[in-house]
């Protein structure tokens, strides 16, 4: 039987052809990263200055410069500066949007992750609180067993004593030899 010369693969779905197939995720990603991008580069000082000098020098330029020279006069009032300004604001502010929205699912996943972050935390410190009470009590009951510091240093203390009568008894027994 002769096999068709296209791989099949049963592990993935199949992509689906025509007018209302989504694009796919990549695209989309790169659609909102470009989208995050430019409300990024809207919101810093030198969007602003330059936006700044673009409609001074717009304004100077279409107020001072003879009639022919100017190609949005000043008795028109700046009809086409104000096409301009408002086309850009009508592509800004959903694209800014997009971007908080992609802000937000992040913030989301974030808070999600520091939520179970802190319950495993939580839970662990259950745990060992759990675990310094079983041995608080297994210490109680064996306390007569257990050595503390004070009585080991009492004990330390008696047999240094005995060692020095030890070696002032040996002292004075070598001395009645001698």
């Amino acid at each position: 039987m002769a096999r068709n010369s296209r791989q099949i693969s049963l592990d993935a779905p199949r992509g689906r052809t025509g007018m209302l197939s989504r694009p796919s995720q990549p695209s989309q990603d790169r659609f909102g990263r470009f989208s995050e991008a430019f409300a990024r580069g809207m919101g810093t000082s030198g969007f602003l200055i330059g936006m700044t000098i673009f409609v001074v020098v717009w304004l100077a330029w279409n107020s001072a410069m003879p009639r022919e020279l100017q190609f949005d006069p000043r008795e028109y009032n700046f009809t086409l500066l104000t096409l301009i300004l408002s086309l850009q604001a009508s592509y800004a502010a959903p694209l800014i949007l997009l971007a908080q929205n992609r802000q937000d699912d992040r913030d989301r996943v974030q808070i999600e992750q520091d939520r179970q972050r802190a319950e495993r935390n939580l839970a662990d410190t259950e745990y060992l609180a759990r675990e310094v009470v079983a041995l608080r009590m297994a210490l109680t009951e064996v306390s007569d067993e257990v050595v503390t510091r004070d009585v080991l240093r009492q004990e330390l203390k008696a047999l240094l004593e005995q060692l020095d009568a030890r070696a002032v008894n040996a002292g004075a027994g070598e001395a009645e030899a001698r």
